[in-house]
């Protein structure tokens, strides 16, 4: 009888453990399933870009196309090695408008500033001559390669960077590298977050694009391969003048300089060349500010494309937090009709920039005037 007594209260002790197994599994299915329904992987990006105004228009269009071609059986579907997003950087990404684009404004420095010596007396009369409403075409590009020859690529990308600690006139509070729209970096993570690859396409130059995008709000979601910009001939030193470098081998200590050369400038028709070549596929997303980007834009909604893709075009429309002059009625409508779907940062954008940063007085600062004597003096 004592034994099965024992056995009975054996029992029940077993029933009663299995019971509260079975009320704990059942607690964290609906928790799971909570969790399911409401995080990230269901695509609701309404917290995640909270930097977007809601009534807008751009932000609900991106949320519905995030969720559904990651709706896993869905008809719009895209498999993750297939969700490319490509990004223009200047106007797109960062600001290009204090006064004009990072690069220029570091051609400026290191030709007037930081390293005339090393320069020549005409390519200090080109950084003195720029103004606003200058063309940033491949001359431009051509003389910014000859600025850097001799300096290997880390010196040269330590320069970038260096350069970006210096406070530009334009903005109270900014350095150049504090130039990147938080809306838009905001967006660079959802996108990864939902497994989207990250590419940034350029008009700047490759190693110049790598080192600002290294030390911005998006470091952590684009590699450095991911990277595509204009490129500059970089040779191994010693062997600069050689016509092909099949002539030399790299070996242990080696450096790579820039000769002064110049190769390509990633804008319009080389963007659609330069994503088909470096990445191999269609991006399903596009992103840019101008008519330099259409070529990559419709590179993404060409009816070829196996994917449903968009293509969004920044419209630098806020005179208020930003130097922006463009009509939004006459870019959103113009852009629209391309195919391409507007986004205006004085509606879409509830911020722009980190907190303490606001437009200065003037946009432009002269030449020093120093040197603007020196040069008159000296012709």
């Amino acid at each position: 009888m004592e034994k099965t007594t024992k056995q009975l209260k054996i029992w029940r002790l077993v029933a009663i453990l299995a019971l509260c197994a079975l009320v704990a599994v059942g607690i964290l299915y609906t928790v799971g399933l909570a969790g399911k329904q409401a995080g990230p992987a269901s695509g609701d990006g309404t917290d995640a870009l909270s930097l977007w105004n809601d009534g807008t228009g751009a932000k609900a269009k991106l949320i519905d196309y995030v969720r559904a071609v990651t709706q896993e059986g869905g008809a719009d579907y895209i498999p993750v090695e297939s969700r490319i997003a490509v990004f223009d950087m200047d106007g797109t990404l960062a600001c290009e408008t204090f006064y004009t684009y990072y690069d220029t404004m570091m051609f400026i420095e290191y030709c007037l500033h930081d390293h005339p010596e090393r320069v020549s007396d005409e390519l200090k009369a080109v950084a003195a001559s720029i103004q606003p409403g200058y063309v940033a075409d491949e001359t431009l590009a051509r003389n910014f390669a000859k600025a850097y020859a001799g300096m290997t690529v880390e010196e040269f990308y330590d320069y970038v960077v260096e350069f970006g600690q210096k406070k530009t006139a334009s903005f109270n509070n900014m350095r150049y590298i504090d130039n990147f729209y938080l809306p838009m970096a905001e967006l660079v993570k959802y996108l990864y977050e939902n497994d989207f690859t990250i590419y940034v396409i350029s008009g700047t130059e490759r190693t110049t694009t790598r080192a600002i995008v290294a030390n911005s709000p998006i470091k952590d979601y684009v590699a450095p391969e991911h990277v595509i910009g204009t490129d500059f001939e970089v040779k191994q030193k010693g062997h600069e003048d050689e016509a092909s470098n099949m002539n030399f081998k790299y070996e242990n200590g080696d450096e790579l300089v820039l000769t002064g050369g110049f190769i390509q400038k990633n804008l319009n028709g080389n963007k659609s060349i330069y994503v088909e070549r470096e990445i191999g596929q269609r991006p399903v997303l596009a992103f840019g500010n101008s008519g330099s980007d259409t070529s990559m834009m419709n590179y993404a909604l060409d009816s070829r494309n196996p994917y449903k893709a968009q293509a969004y075009m920044i419209v630098a429309d806020d005179s208020g937090r930003e130097w922006g002059t463009q009509n939004w009625e006459e870019k959103s409508a113009e852009y629209a009709e391309k195919g391409f779907i507007p986004i205006s940062m004085k509606d879409d954008f509830t911020v722009i920039y980190p907190d303490g940063i606001t437009k200065a007085e003037q946009q432009y600062t002269p030449v020093d005037a120093a040197y603007e004597a020196e040069t008159k003096q000296a012709a």
